[in-house]
């Protein structure tokens, strides 16, 4: 046990005594909730059917005596108005039921005066079994890191009581930030026995006005009577309780992007701005970042644009002389004595300044090499010969460094010697931990290709390094996505129930690191933010090209998983993942956001404030964005959405969209149109009917498989119908011509 501050510790010794202060108690769904007012707090005690309890703190008055006032009992919640020094508090307390096993409490102050907060103490009390002074002893598996979701996952093992999912919905909080100038990152966590979420303190001398009503706390928390004995009890519990929070958080509504249009202005900017490209010996190559001339031409840079323009001209039916002007380069990346390609041009490695680790001309980031093998093997399955001779002429330089370092790849090496450059991302927590499963997905597609059973082998060779890696697995965001489509993959081919599992402990790393939350203060107001992924496990801002690859993988694992036998609780949050994301991709460009809160110095190139091309960084609302640059490799963000949301109906003049992925339509196929939505029944996602010419929309009749009453659209301003239909359901549209 950890050493304990005085408050929890006098907190521990009054949440034990006798006959403490009853203000009301009641049981449901199996467990007992008992409110207790102690002088200074009022706590809402927690009792699991076998004794052990826990302890949250619904409202707070240093050195005061709180009063309950009134207690009132309307549409399944508690009210308590209670009086202080500080000001009048009043919280709300829903209690689970049967089949939500989820308790949510709102705790709201009007100061009685101008009020600074320089501490808050944490809210929870881990109290052991009744009738024992001893806190239980327990362990943390996940907190909140920087601005991510406001989360704990935690067991209580002894006494051996069950698991809690808590999770405070930080987007109601944005009062109490606005006001006192703080952020919401780094609010959940701390060390046990001393966990919970803590105001932020006010060291700006900015107060809570007077008479003004905040948001202090909004929590809710899932309960478990099962303490998870193994790695894979303990992600499949922890994904099941994520989403029965899920479904309870208030989530902000989303807004229909036009994609086909803000794709065009897009695409016009990446072939046409000369800040997008270098030229080298006769090739045109993309920069990384907008008017970028001093880094060097980078074969990632290359492929991470070429492969969704591929997806758009596949959907569209259409050639682009871009891609044709860029695939022209990348055979010069190949190194014949090496025996493989390169991360940088060969001709221009020598320039690199060296003032990274990385930007060394034989340095090779861990990931830098598969992922180019990745997408070449992509464009070799669809027969381009170019990418298939540089992936199967690299693939025995990727096995040589696999054997090497035994399927634990560093951070950096050097790739003519192999010597060690940087091992680990942080001190004990190993190299670039996901890489063996995109080193995985690579050596599946060289199987595919060839039919080499040896690439097979490789492949799970490597996937077993996965094991054990716990929420330490995360290095990279879309590589963790790309690992675990990787690994089911493998679990269709082999039918080993392993790679399944471990495909979700891929995906549990992922949906650790979102933002449950939408950040309504500062520069924040200017664009959602809820469900933002980060690209990397300590990284502080969201990223385009991170974001934009999960979302192709997550489609890729939902395709993969098709009548396939996955946990419900992926499913939800894969497609919920897909439509937020949908929605808040377009204010990447900055010429959807303010011109004041774009950062003026900028790390790499420049930004171009009425280009549309993608920042790289989207920061906390306090921070200025795009301060990394204007990335040009995230230019894939529209080209990604637009073919795997729009299905064309050429011959009406009109298109299907949907927030959520489908299963099912065929472009080939005449009236109607049939297809299978992704998701849970539970939820919504918005369907749209979309004008594709000038011409008017014709007459519809939207039915949803088993029920009888022809859906009701709403007309938008565009000339769209839009239509709100429930997830996992299967739709058919019939026109008239």
């Amino acid at each position: 046990m950890n050493a304990l501050s005085p408050w929890l510790f006098n907190v521990n010794a009054a949440l034990n005594q006798k006959n403490l202060p009853l203000v009301y108690r009641r049981d449901a769904a199996g467990y007992s909730f008992s409110i207790f007012n102690l002088e200074d707090s009022l706590w809402l005690v927690a009792g699991w059917p076998k004794g052990s309890r826990i302890a949250f703190r619904l409202a707070y008055s240093p050195n005061d005596q709180l009063v309950v006032k009134k207690i009132q009992e309307q549409q399944g919640k508690i009210i308590f108005k209670a009086g202080s020094l500080i000001g009048e508090y009043e919280v709300t307390v829903q209690l689970p039921e049967e089949d939500i096993t989820v308790l949510h409490y709102t705790s709201s102050l009007k100061p009685s005066a101008p009020l600074l907060f320089p501490y808050w103490p944490r809210d929870i009390a881990v109290l052991g079994a009744a009738g024992s002074d001893l806190l239980a002893e327990g362990k943390v598996v996940v907190s909140q890191v920087g601005t991510r979701s406001g989360q704990l996952y935690f067991n209580l093992t002894r006494p051996k009581a069950g698991s809690v999912l808590y999770q405070q919905n930080l987007t109601a909080l944005a009062d109490y930030n606005q006001q006192t100038e703080t952020s919401a990152g780094d609010t959940v966590g701390g060390e046990w026995p001393e966990i919970g979420f803590a105001l932020p303190p006010t060291l700006k001398n900015k107060p809570l006005e007077a008479g003004q009503t905040y948001v202090l706390s909004d929590a809710f928390v899932a309960f478990s009577e099962q303490v998870p004995e193994d790695q894979p009890a303990m992600v499949r519990q922890y994904l099941d309780l994520l989403a029965g929070v899920y479904l309870q958080v208030p989530k902000p509504d989303t807004h229909y992007q036009h994609w086909p249009d803000i794709l065009q202005k897009g695409l016009a900017d990446l072939t046409d701005n000369p800040g997008c490209w270098s030229q080298v010996d006769g090739h045109h190559y993309f920069n990384a970042y907008v008017c970028d001339y001093v880094t060097p031409p980078e074969i990632m840079v290359q492929l991470a644009v070429l492969l969704p323009l591929l997806d758009y001209v596949e959907w569209n039916n259409s050639k682009l002389e871009v891609m044709k002007k860029v695939k022209n380069g990348l055979s010069t990346f190949y190194n014949k004595k090496i025996g493989t390609i390169m991360r940088w041009h060969p001709k221009m490695a020598d320039s690199l300044e060296g003032g990274e680790e990385q930007k060394q001309p034989l340095v090779m980031d861990a990931w830098y090499l598969h992922h180019p093998l990745l997408n070449l093997s992509r464009l070799a399955l669809k027969g381009d010969e170019m990418a298939e001779k540089l992936f199967l002429d690299s693939l025995e330089f990727s096995i040589k460094v696999a054997h090497h370092f035994d399927y634990n790849w560093p951070v950096f090496y050097k790739i003519d010697t192999l010597e060690v450059v940087k091992a680990e991302a942080k001190p004990g927590k190993g190299g670039e931990n996901d890489v063996p499963g995109l080193y995985a997905h690579v050596m599946l597609q060289a199987w595919e290709l060839t039919s080499n059973k040896r690439y097979l082998a490789e492949a799970e060779k490597a996937a077993l390094k996965l094991q054990d890696l716990g929420f330490d697995l995360f290095y990279q965001a879309n590589n963790t996505a790309f690992s675990a489509g990787a690994l089911l993959r493998l679990h269709k081919i082999t039918k080993k129930e392993l790679y399944k599992e471990l495909s979700y402990l891929c995906l549990a790393n992922v949906f650790k690191n979102v933002k449950l939350w939408d950040c309504n203060y500062g520069y924040g107001k200017n664009f959602p933010s809820f469900f933002a992924l980060f690209p990397l496990s300590d990284a502080p801002y969201t990223a385009v090209y991170e974001e934009q690859e999960v979302f192709c993988a997550f489609h890729d694992y939902l395709r993969h998983a098709e009548g396939e036998d996955i946990l419900p609780s992926l499913r939800l949050l894969l497609a919920e993942y897909i439509r937020f994301l949908i929605e808040r991709a377009v204010y990447y460009y900055p010429t959807m956001l303010p011109k004041e809160m774009l950062s003026e110095q900028v790390k790499t190139g420049e930004v171009d404030s009425n280009l549309w091309i993608a920042l790289e960084d989207m920061h906390d609302g306090w921070e200025k964005c795009g301060e990394v640059g204007q990335e040009v490799y995230g230019a894939g963000n529209a080209f990604g959405i637009l073919p795997r949301h729009y299905m064309q109906v050429e011959e009406a003049g009109f298109m299907i969209y949907t927030d959520y992925p489908t299963y099912g339509f065929s472009p080939k196929k005449h009236k109607p149109a049939a297809f299978r939505l992704a998701g849970d029944g539970r939820l919504n996602c918005r369907l749209m009917l979309v004008r594709s010419g000038k011409g008017k929309l014709p007459g519809f009749r939207v039915t949803v498989k088993g029920q009888k009453q022809t859906l009701k659209g709403k007309k938008t301003k565009q000339g769209h119908l839009e239509y709100q239909v429930r997830g996992n359901a299967e739709i058919h549209i019939d026109w008239k011509k």
